[in-house]
């Protein structure tokens, strides 16, 4: 049986690529463009509403210019 979603985690995901998206001027629809996801995915995303892919994380880390481990580092400058 599958563990259930650390809701408590995508919500920290979600907060920082929304404090890194806003720190670098971006809107919700840009940082869309960027990526190459739909705006609702990236919403969802900023919700904790979505449990990303490793892919796709990659996808953010590369985008925004970050290694993963600087994406993932919740308590980190921006």
């Amino acid at each position: 049986m599958p563990h259930p979603v650390n809701k408590k985690l995508l919500k920290q995901f979600g907060d920082r690529i929304r404090r890194l998206r806003t720190a670098r001027g971006l809107t919700q629809e840009q940082l869309a463009e960027l990526t190459g996801f739909h705006r609702t995915y990236i919403g969802m995303i900023e919700r904790g509403e979505r449990n990303l892919s490793l892919t796709n994380i990659a996808t953010f880390a590369d985008t925004l210019e970050l290694r993963i481990s600087e994406l993932l580092d919740f308590g980190g400058d921006d």
